[in-house]
Protein backbone atom coordinates (compact mmCIF):
# COMPACT_ATOMS: atom_id res chain seq x y z
CA UNK A 1 0.00 0.00 0.00
CA UNK A 2 2.79 2.57 0.82
CA UNK A 3 4.71 2.06 -2.49
CA UNK A 4 1.47 2.30 -4.09
CA UNK A 5 1.45 6.10 -2.50
CA UNK A 6 4.99 6.89 -2.97
CA UNK A 7 4.83 5.86 -6.45
CA UNK A 8 1.67 7.98 -7.21
CA UNK A 9 3.25 10.92 -5.00
CA UNK A 10 6.11 10.58 -7.74
CA UNK A 11 4.18 10.66 -10.30
CA UNK A 12 2.62 13.74 -9.43
CA UNK A 13 5.36 15.56 -8.91
CA UNK A 14 7.26 14.72 -11.85
CA UNK A 15 4.18 15.96 -13.77
CA UNK A 16 4.21 19.40 -11.82
CA UNK A 17 8.15 19.80 -12.31
CA UNK A 18 7.45 18.44 -16.34
CA UNK A 19 4.83 21.69 -16.36
CA UNK A 20 6.79 24.16 -15.32
CA UNK A 21 9.90 23.17 -17.36
CA UNK A 22 8.19 23.22 -20.41
CA UNK A 23 7.37 26.44 -21.06
CA UNK A 24 10.51 28.86 -20.60
CA UNK A 25 9.65 32.52 -19.45
CA UNK A 26 8.27 35.23 -21.65
CA UNK A 27 6.53 31.97 -23.70
CA UNK A 28 3.00 32.53 -24.15
CA UNK A 29 1.56 28.98 -22.77
CA UNK A 30 -2.00 28.49 -23.58
CA UNK A 31 -3.60 32.31 -23.70
CA UNK A 32 -2.54 35.60 -22.55
CA UNK A 33 -3.56 36.25 -19.42
CA UNK A 34 -1.96 39.91 -19.08
CA UNK A 35 -1.06 42.56 -21.99
CA UNK A 36 1.47 44.83 -22.95
CA UNK A 37 0.98 48.11 -24.71
CA UNK A 38 5.26 48.16 -25.49
CA UNK A 39 5.94 48.25 -29.08
CA UNK A 40 7.39 45.12 -30.92
CA UNK A 41 11.40 46.44 -30.99
CA UNK A 42 11.93 42.55 -33.10
CA UNK A 43 10.62 40.92 -36.19
CA UNK A 44 7.79 39.66 -36.13
CA UNK A 45 8.26 36.16 -37.67
CA UNK A 46 4.36 34.44 -37.96
CA UNK A 47 1.27 36.35 -39.07
CA UNK A 48 -0.10 37.79 -35.68
CA UNK A 49 -3.42 36.39 -34.18
CA UNK A 50 -6.32 37.97 -32.39
CA UNK A 51 -7.11 35.82 -28.57
CA UNK A 52 -10.64 36.81 -27.54
CA UNK A 53 -11.18 36.78 -23.64
CA UNK A 54 -12.10 33.61 -22.24
CA UNK A 55 -11.50 32.55 -18.26
CA UNK A 56 -8.41 34.08 -17.72
CA UNK A 57 -7.74 35.03 -21.00
CA UNK A 58 -7.69 38.97 -21.77
CA UNK A 59 -8.46 40.38 -25.15
CA UNK A 60 -5.23 40.50 -27.09
CA UNK A 61 -3.11 40.57 -30.38
CA UNK A 62 -0.68 38.07 -30.07
CA UNK A 63 2.64 38.56 -32.02
CA UNK A 64 5.53 36.08 -32.73
CA UNK A 65 8.83 37.55 -32.72
CA UNK A 66 12.18 35.66 -32.68
CA UNK A 67 12.20 36.24 -29.03
CA UNK A 68 8.91 34.36 -28.44
CA UNK A 69 5.28 35.42 -28.38
CA UNK A 70 4.25 38.96 -27.40
CA UNK A 71 0.40 40.31 -26.21
CA UNK A 72 -0.44 43.45 -27.05
CA UNK A 73 -3.85 45.28 -26.04
CA UNK A 74 -6.35 44.99 -29.06
CA UNK A 75 -6.81 48.88 -28.04
CA UNK A 76 -3.39 50.36 -28.78
CA UNK A 77 -2.82 51.70 -32.32
CA UNK A 78 0.32 51.05 -33.35
CA UNK A 79 -0.68 47.06 -32.63
CA UNK A 80 -4.22 47.19 -34.73
CA UNK A 81 -2.12 48.91 -37.58
CA UNK A 82 0.49 46.15 -37.76
CA UNK A 83 -2.23 43.66 -36.95
CA UNK A 84 -4.22 45.02 -40.15
CA UNK A 85 -1.00 45.17 -42.71
CA UNK A 86 0.33 41.63 -42.03
CA UNK A 87 -3.42 39.63 -41.94
CA UNK A 88 -4.66 41.81 -44.84
CA UNK A 89 -3.78 39.13 -47.47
Amino acid sequence: MSVRILCITLLLFSMCLWAQARWPPGIVPLCCTKVSSTQVSFDVTEKPYMQKARGRCVDAIIFTTEKGKLCVSPDVEWAKKLFDEMTKQ
